[in-house]
């Protein structure tokens, strides 16, 4: 057995997004990438590209001016009782 890794899940509001790619900048673990895609807007918002990966630490969502990314903490499965 190892020690467990923190998971985490990030979300993205692509409208709010102007592209500045702090977020993909500063991310630790590398999860995220800006798209090829345009928002309605015409910026190009970032995208998950391993999820697997993220810690949710939020320091995308920290960085961010807009406010339109945040990664929350996902809660490990709890393990099934052992029958004595």
């Amino acid at each position: 057995m190892g020690v467990p890794v923190a998971k985490g899940r990030v979300s993205i509001i692509v409208e709010r997004c102007k592209s500045c790619g702090f977020c993909v900048e500063f991310c630790p673990t590398k999860v995220l990438a800006l798209s090829s895609a345009f928002n309605s807007k015409g910026y190009h918002p970032p995208h998950v590209v391993e999820p697997e990966k993220c810690s949710g630490c939020d320091l995308c969502g920290m960085y961010c001016p807009d406010f339109a990314i945040y990664a929350t903490k996902i809660a490990p499965p709890k393990e099934a009782a052992r029958e004595s």
